[in-house]
Parts: C-alpha cells; structure tokens; sequence
C-alpha cells in the first residue's frame, strides 16, 4: 500500500515533465532549405522546402492563447515562396505545422500518445511565449490545405486553419 503514493508521483511527474518538453520549452528552429542541402528536399502534397531568398513575399501569422490562428486562412499563388512569420502572442508554447486534414489529424493522433515527441520539420514551426520564427515554403502544388497547431489540446480545441494555393 505504501508504493501506491509513490507510483502516483512518479506516473504525474513523468507525464508533466513529457507535456513540458512539448508543451513549453523551445524547439529547434526547423531547418531551412538553404541549411538543409546535403539532405534531400522532400515533396509535400501542399509544397516543398523553400529558400529565403526566393522569398518575395511575408505574412505574419498570429498564435495566441485563445487557440486561435490569425489569419485563420491565407491565399498564395502556385510557385510562389512565401516567409511566415509566426508569431506567438500567447503566454504557452504553440506551433504552426502546414498539411492536408488527414496528415494533420494523424499527426494530432500521435501527439496525443506520445506528448514529448521532437520534430523538426521544413514545414512546421515551433515558437515559444512572446516570440517569433520563420517558416519558409515553396508552395509549388494548387489545392486547398491546413495548417494548425499540434501540441496535445491545442488541435482539439480548434487552433487549425487553411491556405489555398492559386495555379
């Protein structure tokens, strides 16, 4: 009977401490393309790795605590190299990863089960309280996509949004 406290506190501290390597501290930036040439770019259904310097074009795209994107929708033009900048207004660790609904919800899925899961991604950005980080892409495939953020709760509570990419 003894242990049971004992367990208790190992169980709470472990999940707290694998929500706060998620949730709370700051992720490596994902690496440019630019920085990233000895490993091979890789094709998304909703675009590719783009350079900073074929960047013509910046939207500033808002996080906060109220699990809301600002914008919650943006519109590019096919081929086009776009800098988001992510901003997170908010007082908690958010993120912005770019997808389809079905990667998104699969992702989620696995954010859920595995809390403290690093990634560092091209098409995803992890920004810490009151800061900011660029993301980068080269939106070479016309469709409608999403974007939202994955961290545990976050998805669930609605922090989503889509972009759509003109020919």
């Amino acid at each position: 009977m003894k242990n049971i406290p004992y367990l208790l506190a190992c169980t709470l501290l472990a999940s707290a401490s694998t929500v706060y390597a998620h949730g709370n501290a700051n992720h490596a930036a994902a690496p440019s393309a630019a920085a990233s040439r000895t490993a091979p770019l890789e094709q998304k259904d909703w675009g590719i790795a783009g350079d900073a310097k074929q960047a013509r074009r910046s939207i500033d795209l808002n996080m906060g605590d109220d699990m809301r994107f600002s914008p919650a929708h943006f519109t590019v033009k096919k081929g086009e190299t776009l800098r988001l900048r992510v901003v997170n207004k908010g007082q908690v660790m958010h993120e912005v990863v770019l997808g389809t609904k079905a990667s998104l919800a699969q992702h989620a899925q696995m954010m859920l089960k595995y809390p403290g899961m690093e990634h560092a991604e091209p098409y995803m950005a992890h920004v810490a309280p009151q800061k900011s980080e660029d993301l980068v892409w080269h939106f070479n495939r016309a469709g409608s996509f999403d974007f939202a953020c994955l961290i545990p709760g976050h998805y669930q509570a609605g922090m989503t949004g889509t972009f759509t990419v003109t020919e």
